[in-house]
């Protein structure tokens, strides 16, 4: 057998794997946002001293962090529609999952970077009369999120690549489209290797981006 990629004209990319690759890239963006948001709150309960917030933030980020993913995002897919009744789109339904998934490992990021804040920073901003919730917005959210914004990236680029799982709804993907475009012209070979190749190129482009920006906060800090 011998490879054959002749076929992969632009006319072919733009009409399989475009479409993919823009859903992934709104995928992982919304759900990076929707993460970071949601597991930034779930970060604030663990650390607020209060049981009553503690427990089912612990226990919601310990669950999500021992399930697959791909269990995760069939499960929400094949239950939601039983409970509500109505049928839930694929795209839609990735959206939520990974959204809901990614933010207990956002959570966790938050919480160190929290935790990285020196607590005599904490300590002034109550001597300066201001509220938890104000020392947290203004003095410690910042320096969090600049202490972990590779590590934030980071999972992004881990985000980027757990899109793929989408395929076991149906959802159409980055690899859905190389899949579709392989099995229209019987080469799926052919499709699966350009895929990998086009992952690794994204996926190590943006792990540069990393590295340089993890250099200029060192510079800063």
């Amino acid at each position: 057998m011998s490879f054959d990629f002749a076929f992969l004209t632009w006319d072919v990319i733009s009409s399989f794997v475009l479409k993919g690759l823009w859903f992934s890239i709104q995928l992982t963006i919304v759900a990076t946002l929707g993460g970071i948001a949601l597991g930034t709150v779930l970060a604030l309960m663990r650390l607020s001293g209060k049981k009553w917030l503690e427990v089912p933030a612990a226990a919601y980020v310990n669950t999500l962090r021992s399930i697959p993913l791909v269990m995760v995002i069939l499960w929400f897919f094949l239950l939601i529609p039983m409970l509500t009744g109505r049928p839930m789109g694929a795209e839609l339904s990735a959206v939520i999952t990974f959204t809901v998934f990614e933010a207990a490992y956002f959570s966790e990021i938050m919480r160190a970077g929290i935790q990285s804040v020196s607590r005599g920073q904490v300590n002034a901003g109550y001597a300066m009369g201001m509220t938890y919730g104000q020392t947290m917005k203004l003095v410690v959210l910042p320096q969090a999120f600049r202490n972990m914004l590779p590590v934030l990236m980071t999972q992004t680029i881990i985000l980027f690549q757990d899109t793929s799982l989408v395929y076991a709804i149906g959802a159409y993907d980055l690899l859905k489209g190389f899949e579709v475009a392989g099995k229209n012209f019987n080469r799926p070979v052919e499709t699966y290797v350009v895929a990998a190749v086009v992952y690794f190129v994204i996926c190590f482009s943006l792990s540069m981006l990393v590295r340089r920006l993890q250099k200029k906060i060192q510079i800063i800090r």
